[in-house]
């Protein structure tokens, strides 16, 4: 420690008649609760998330409780703050199908919402047939991967050859395997599109349970990879409906990829 009247003079503390607390020595502390509400509505209220799915964007703030201060204590700043936040959040992702009358929105009891001009004039509902616009639903991505004891070539045909699908799903199926050629799997409980497919790469398609919500398409991507002799499979899964994510995961892997190492053999070792 520096004797009386030594070391840096930024630093020497001494009493004052004024109250000057010279170079922030002593502790201060400033109420920045009003401010910090201010900046932290506007920042939530410019989050805005997007990407191919869709785009998910903060509407509103409905709760933000709490405080903030900042002190000074030797000339350094110490922050402290608290705070409960609840945000108001709406996604927008491709989904559903449902029935509007002229491209307007259909109210809750089934009836199409009037435009202001025809509340005014009462005028009836035009006799154009509707016309259906998509309605958002919540989606997923869900991802598997395994390894299959054959080549890339026999495991393609597997998925891309209708005996070999109605062999591994023990039920009758209908399949075009060309792009915008479609299927019928199991009975019609599984459907869809093949939109591209290269031999032995991948095969991507647009696919969906009977019970999904009308109209609503996942994308599945198939991706075969060649491991010296062996032939790793990637699946991926986007736009799964968010309440179908465990049944849809759980699908794919007793059906499909155990379905067919059962099947084919594709996952026993001989030695």
């Amino acid at each position: 420690m520096a004797k009386w009247g030594e070391g840096d003079p930024r630093w020497i503390v001494e009493e004052r008649a004024d109250a000057t607390n010279v170079n922030n020595w002593h502790w201060t502390e400033r109420d920045a609760s009003n401010w910090s509400m201010d900046k932290l509505k506007t920042l939530f209220l410019a989050v805005r998330v997007q990407n191919e799915e869709g785009k998910c964007e903060v509407t509103e703030v409905n709760k933000l409780d709490g405080e903030a201060s900042i002190n000074n204590r030797k000339g350094k700043l110490i922050f402290f703050y608290e705070w409960s936040i609840k945000l108001n959040w709406t996604e927008f992702t491709q989904g559903m199908i449902l029935p509007t009358l002229n491209g307007e929105s259909v109210d809750p009891t089934g009836q199409p919402a009037l435009k202001t001009e025809e509340r005014k004039a009462k005028s009836a509902p035009s006799k154009t047939q509707a016309r259906p616009v998509g309605v958002k639903i919540p989606t997923c991505k869900i991802t598997l991967r395994d390894t299959f004891l054959t080549s890339p070539e026999e495991l393609y045909r597997v998925f891309t050859t209708q005996e070999l699908v109605q062999a591994f799903t023990h039920a009758p199926a209908m399949l075009e395997a060309d792009k915008g050629g479609k299927f019928h799997l199991v009975d019609g409980n599984v459907t869809g599109e093949f939109t591209d497919l290269v031999p032995e790469k991948h095969i991507v398609m647009k696919w969906r349970f009977k019970s999904w919500p009308e109209g609503h398409f996942a994308t599945i991507t198939l991706t075969f990879s060649d491991k010296n002799g062996e032939t790793e499979l990637c699946m991926e899964g986007r736009g799964i409906p968010a309440p179908e994510e465990e049944r849809t995961r759980q699908g794919w892997q007793r059906y499909y990829f155990e379905g067919i190492k059962q099947t084919f053999g594709y996952g026993a070792r001989l030695f």
